[in-house]
C-alpha cells in the first residue's frame, strides 16, 4: 500500500498498525479473562494488571494445550473439507484493479447448516459436549493467537514467492505488508481460496458455533436457560443465517474485493471475531439475566426487524447490479449515476452507482441497522458492565473508519463522477448527520 493510498497521514497509519500488531492479541485474553474469571468487570481486570503489572498478564495468558490444538484442528479440517466438497453455484467476483475477477463457489449456507447440525447432533446423541469448548476457551484463544501470527507469516512469504494471482505487490514494508498482506485473493491451489476459508467459514460458523456453546454452559451450570442468553443467540443466529444467505455479495465487498489477506483481515477472522464477535454471550452465561416476556420480545424484535434491514439493503444494491440498473427501487425506476474509470491495465471499464432506495439515504447507510442490530443482541446483558458493549464500541469505530476509507478509495477510482455521488448523497453514514 502506497503512502499515496492511506486514508490516514502515514505516521498515524504506521503508529496504529504497530499498536494493533502489539496489544490486539493480548487483548482477546483480557476479554476472555473479564468475562470468565473476573465477574464481566473491567475495573477488577483493570487493577489487577494495575497491581502485578505485565507478570499479571503472563500469569493469566493460558497456555496452548494439546486439546485446543485439537479442537481447533478438527474443527479447521472439517470447515476445509466441506469447503472443497460442497457444491456450490459458480459465482463470479468483481473486477480488480488489475482487471482479474476471482470465481467462487457459493456453498456457504450449506456448510454453515451441516456444521450447525453436526455440532448439536455430536452434543445430542452425547459423542462431543460443546461445554469442552467454553471450559477450554482461554486456551483456544492462546493456541489461535499463536497459531495465526505464524499463518500470516505464511501469507506473507507465499504472497512473495508464490501468488496466486496478478493481485498482488509489496509495500516495500515488511510491517505494512505483514499487516495489510500481499495478495488479494490468495488461493492454495485452483479452488481453496485463504480469505473465504479465513473469513467465512473459520471465522463467521464459529460466530454461529459459540452462543449455542454458551447456551449449553448456562444451562448446564444453572439448570436453565435465561431469556437473555436465549434473545442473543436468537439474534446473532439470525444475522450470521442473514450473512450465509447473502455470501455471494460479501465477497463484492471491502473484506474480499479491497482488503488484501495479512494480518488485519486474516488473524482478525481467525482469532478477534471469535473472541470479540461472541463476547456478549460470553459474558452472559456467568451474569443470566431475567427480562421478561415484555421486554424480551420487544428486544428480539427490534433486532431482527434491524437483520432485515441490513439484509435488504445489500439485496437491493445486488439486484440493482445483477439486473444492470433496471430493478425497480421501492416499486420505482432507479436513479443512478454511470460512472467510467480505468483500470492499472488501461481498460476503460463503467459501473452503476444506485442513488436512491436505502442507499439514497446516505452512502453507507447499511452500516446504521449492523449497528444497531449489534446493540440490540447486547442490550440483553443490560446495563451492570460495559463489557458487553465492546462489540458494538468496536464495530461503530470499524464500520466508520471503513466508510472514510471506501469513500477515499472510491473518490481515487471515480473521480468526477464520485463528486457528483457525493453531491446527489450527502451524508456518508448517518442520514442527516453524518
Amino acid at each position: 500500500m502506497a503512502e499515496s493510498q492511506l486514508v490516514h497521514p502515514p505516521l498515524f497509519t504506521y503508529i496504529s498498525m504497530l499498536a494493533l500488531l502489539t496489544l490486539v492479541p493480548p487483548f482477546v485474553i483480557l476479554m476472555w479473562y473479564t468475562n470468565v474469571h473476573a465477574d464481566g468487570s473491567v475495573l477488577q481486570t483493570f487493577n489487577y494488571l494495575k497491581e502485578n503489572g505485565l507478570q499479571g498478564l503472563i500469569d493469566i495468558w493460558p497456555r496452548p494445550t494439546a486439546i485446543a490444538g485439537k479442537i481447533i484442528i478438527c474443527y479447521a479440517l472439517f470447515e476445509a473439507t466441506l469447503q472443497l466438497l460442497l457444491p456450490g453455484k459458480r459465482v463470479q467476483g468483481p473486477i480488480s484493479p488489475t482487471g482479474h475477477r476471482p470465481v467462487y463457489k457459493a456453498n456457504g449456507m450449506a456448510a454453515y447448516t451441516v456444521t450447525l447440525i453436526t455440532y448439536l447432533s455430536l452434543w445430542w446423541f452425547g459423542i462431543f459436549n460443546p461445554t469442552v469448548v467454553y471450559d477450554h476457551l482461554g486456551e483456544i484463544l492462546s493456541t489461535l493467537n499463536f497459531g495465526s501470527l505464524i499463518f500470516c507469516l505464511f501469507l506473507y512469504i507465499k504472497g512473495h514467492v508464490a501468488p496466486s494471482s496478478t493481485d498482488h505487490g509489496s509495500s516495500g514494508n515488511i510491517i505494512v505488508d505483514y499487516y495489510w498482506g500481499m495478495e488479494l485473493y490468495p488461493r492454495i491451489g485452483k479452488h481453496f481460496d485463504i480469505k473465504v476459508f479465513t473469513n467465512c467459514r473459520f471465522g463467521m460458523i464459529s460466530w454461529g458455533l459459540l452462543p449455542i456453546t454458551y447456551c449449553i454452559k448456562q444451562y448446564e451450570e444453572y439448570g436453565s436457560l435465561s431469556d437473555s442468553m436465549l434473545i442473543h443467540t436468537i439474534i446473532t443466529l439470525v444475522y450470521v443465517t442473514k450473512f450465509f444467505w447473502w455470501e455471494a455479495g460479501y465477497w463484492n465487498t471491502m473484506d474480499i474485493a479491497h482488503d488484501r489477506a495479512g494480518f488485519y483481515i486474516c488473524w482478525g477472522c481467525l482469532v478477534f471475531l471469535p473472541c470479540m464477535y461472541t463476547s456478549p454471550g460470553m459474558y452472559l452465561v456467568k451474569h443470566p439475566v431475567n427480562l421478561g416476556p415484555q421486554l424480551a420480545i420487544s428486544i428480539l424484535v427490534a433486532g431482527i426487524l434491524c437483520v432485515y434491514i441490513n439484509y435488504d439493503c445489500d439485496r437491493q444494491r445486488q439486484e440493482f447490479r445483477r439486473t444492470n440498473g433496471k430493478a425497480l427501487v421501492w416499486g420505482k425506476a432507479p436513479s443512478k449515476i454511470v460512472a467510467s474509470y480505468t483500470t492499472t491495465t488501461g481498460e476503460t471499464k463503467s459501473s452503476l452507482l444506485l442513488t436512491s432506495g436505502w442507499w439514497g439515504l446516505s452512502r453507507h447507510f447499511h452500516y446504521v441497522p449492523e449497528i444497531l442490530a449489534s446493540f440490540f443482541w447486547s442490550v440483553p446483558a443490560l446495563f451492570n458492565h460495559i463489557m458487553p458493549y465492546f462489540y458494538v464500541i468496536y464495530l461503530t469505530g470499524l464500520l466508520l473508519d471503513r466508510a472514510k476509507r471506501d469513500d477515499e478509495r472510491c473518490k481515487s477510482k471515480y473521480g468526477k463522477y464520485w463528486k457528483k455521488y457525493c453531491e446527489k448523497v450527502p451524508y456518508r453514514v448517518v442520514p442527516g448527520i453524518y
